[in-house]
């Protein structure tokens, strides 16, 4: 999964620079290990972590969130953790890996079909998410996913394309009530520049973050001893599932087709990277709302 890395940063160095400038942060490129992708990051990974656990505790702490004790729910997801984890720690994200304090929680939820992972390891699954992992593997894929999110360093990479944008619209304001323009027409103006980041910049990226998370975490899962062609099938169960979704342009996901077609893919990619007792589909998880 290659691209054109470079005009993420380079088309906003100019604007980096004016940021560091007046807010005095930390300002530049990383380059994604396994895509060659150039990340604008204005936050650091020790900041992320810190940003994760906190989110973490305001989660768990959430009284409307219950935690599953259910050995039939937490072993599982526990056992898929620990191999997608170790995996990690060998992959090309090992320094980060290592540095994470990895902790797993299963939030007992049979109409959530998600799960997540934090900067900083700290992993969070949904029971609704059996639904369409079916098995073990289905899960490695799932949860192999969201541990690149915090791997790449996504959510940094987010926020800091979030200054930038607001920054681009604060010059942009500026410039507007330096030249005089009337307010109401600078206010429609501003709407439009608001809609034209988040549609033209925002969006994109973030679909790009999405596939990037499908591709690596198909390959941390095919590491980890499972089956990556399970990552398909959780798309085309997910797929069956969702009845109205929104255009692929104004969404901050692929399209369920687009993922499919990704993932087959990267699939001759990936069976190589299986251990040499090969790839599993795994035990089959419990379904939603057993007793």
């Amino acid at each position: 999964m290659k691209g054109d890395p470079r005009p993420a940063c380079f088309g906003t160095r100019w604007l980096a620079t004016w940021l560091l400038a007046v807010s005095a942060g930390l300002v530049g490129c990383v380059t994604n290990p396994y895509t060659d992708r150039w990340q604008l990051m204005m936050v650091s990974s020790g900041q992320e972590m810190q940003l994760g656990a906190q989110a973490y505790q305001q989660v768990l702490q959430d009284p409307k969130v219950k935690l599953s004790t259910d050995p039939r729910e937490v072993e599982p997801v526990k056992r898929v953790a620990a191999r997608v984890i170790e995996a990690a720690k060998k992959s090309k994200y090992a320094d980060l890996a290592n540095q994470f304090q990895w902790e797993v929680s299963v939030i007992k939820d049979d109409q959530t079909l998600n799960a997540f992972a934090l900067p900083g390891g700290k992993i969070a699954v949904y029971t609704g998410i059996f639904a369409v992992s079916k098995n073990e593997a289905g899960l490695a894929a799932v949860m192999g996913h969201e541990v690149v999110h915090a791997l790449a360093r996504h959510g940094g990479e987010r926020m800091s394309q979030n200054v930038v944008a607001q920054g681009a619209l604060t010059v942009a304001n500026v410039g507007l009530a330096v030249a005089g323009v009337d307010p109401i027409l600078g206010n429609g103006a501003m709407a439009a520049l608001g809609v034209g980041a988040q549609v033209g910049v925002l969006l994109p990226f973030s679909r790009k973050h999405e596939s990037e998370a499908d591709y690596i975490g198909m390959l941390l899962a095919a590491q980890a001893g499972y089956d990556p062609r399970e990552a398909v099938r959780v798309w085309e169960r997910m797929a069956q599932l969702s009845k109205e979704t929104p255009s692929e342009f104004l969404s901050t996901h692929p399209a369920h087709e687009t993922r499919i077609k990704q993932l087959q893919e990267w699939l001759p990619e990936a069976l190589p990277l299986c251990p040499a007792q090969g790839c599993g589909s795994g035990a089959e998880l419990p379904p939603i709302g057993h007793r």
